[in-house]
């Protein structure tokens, strides 16, 4: 079965083709990116077979964008299949499922509406899924959709982890409450890295960190999420590239009166222009923030130390919230890469049964790979995500249903 996996955005569209063997087992065709939808210029990015594909070309919207898609997966030079027909599904990536949507489901009229409800929760993220799902409704009528949601895997949190302690009438009118992001990739690592060094997910207790531009970290307790950084929207919980993280909501007012700003206006400043780069004047790439921390920059030393500090806090609170953990998993563009960052946060941390090897982790760089000694009552897992393959395999199993 060969699936195409969407991930929209408002501005970008990124895709991967994926032929399905089974519910486990996948190989990729083709892969790639649309960037700058709707400005005066766009970006095409296509990967097949090992070569690369690039254009820059207006894109005016993202029905024009997924024709572009379509045509290049069956262009006679780049494409790597003949007929549209032999595309058999499509896996749409939904931001927030609120708690609607506890998990994957096959796209109708009415889990279109409720997305729809959904876009005061994720006014950033949902527009763009919906975009995507009615541009596909227009260039491929009739084939079956689903929608897999970020939130969906921390629908199993308890009420004492999801609940704010605002007055629960707001609980009850608006569903503010935490609903956790990132939640194909953590369940994806959890699965996965525990697997690879010989333990059952589902009898294990797992603190997985995805640490990229976007951060979130859960404890996932015997296949369950059970806590999650991220809350009612993806800016709460760690430092990230352009997001604050955890934030005395009485430094949002107190700046808010002091600045004149709109809420708009706020938003824009915990989303867009705090975080790393909030931080550093500037910088949001990790190798950046190191390079010029090792210079000496006062302010990229404080935003890598405080990246760390809160990653391993979060974990130390996540043992404490499973009592212990069997396995931690770093993921994620940073966690898979940045040797440096894993090493200062997982330095010192012995005291909880975290013994890692300084050698080896410096050796693991995109790839899976066990990071702790033998002698660790912790085991440390470097292992790259795949966000994509779940999706796809939601797909494949709601279809095949």
């Amino acid at each position: 079965m060969k699936i195409l996996v969407l991930n929209c955005g408002s501005s970008s569209i990124k895709y991967q083709l994926l032929e399905m063997e089974n519910a486990n087992s996948s190989r990729l065709l083709a892969k790639g990116l649309l960037e700058r939808i709707g400005l005066e210029m766009g970006e095409f990015t296509h990967k097949y077979n090992g070569e690369k594909y690039y254009e820059q070309l207006p894109i005016p919207n993202h029905t024009e964008g997924i024709k572009l898609v379509l045509k290049a997966l069956v262009d006679p030079k780049m494409g790597v299949i003949k007929d549209l027909k032999e595309i058999n599904a499509v896996g749409h990536r939904v931001a927030h499922g609120g708690e609607l949507f506890p998990k994957s489901v096959l796209i109708d009229k009415k889990v279109i509406e409720g997305i729809e409800s959904l876009t005061d929760l994720a006014p950033l993220h949902n527009p763009g899924s919906l975009q995507g799902i009615h541009a596909m409704e227009e260039v491929l009528p009739g084939i079956p959709m689903a929608a897999v949601f970020d939130t969906s895997f921390h629908s199993t949190m308890p009420p004492e982890a999801y609940l704010y302690a605002v007055p629960y009438e707001y609980y009850e009118k608006y569903r503010i409450r935490r609903y956790g992001f990132h939640g194909t990739s953590h369940k994806y690592v959890a699965e996965k890295a525990a697997a690879f060094v010989g333990k059952d997910w589902k009898k294990s207790k797992i603190v997985t960190c995805h640490l990229g531009s976007g951060a979130s970290i859960a404890a996932v307790e015997y296949g369950k999420s059970v806590e999650t950084s991220m809350g009612f929207t993806p800016v709460e919980g760690l430092v990230m590239g352009s997001r604050t993280g955890d934030l005395d909501v009485g430094v949002f007012m107190y700046i808010m009166d002091k600045e004149g700003y709109t809420t708009k206006e706020m938003n824009t400043l915990v989303n867009k222009k705090s975080g790393l780069v909030g931080i550093t004047g500037g910088k949001q790439d990790m190798r950046d923030v190191r390079a010029a921390k090792e210079e000496g920059d006062e302010r990229c030393t404080y935003a890598f130390n405080m990246f760390a500090h809160r990653v391993k806090k979060y974990i130390g609170a996540y043992m404490a919230v499973m009592n212990g953990a069997d396995v931690i998993v770093m993921t994620g563009g940073i966690g898979e890469n940045a040797w440096f960052m894993r090493e200062a946060i997982l330095e010192n941390m012995e005291g909880l049964g975290i013994e890692f090897d300084a050698a080896m982790n410096k050796e693991i760089i995109g790839d899976a790979g066990v990071i702790s000694t033998p002698n660790s009552k912790v085991t440390v897992v470097v292992y790259p995500t795949d966000e994509e393959f779940v999706i796809a395999q939601d797909t494949y199993n709601l279809v095949t249903k």
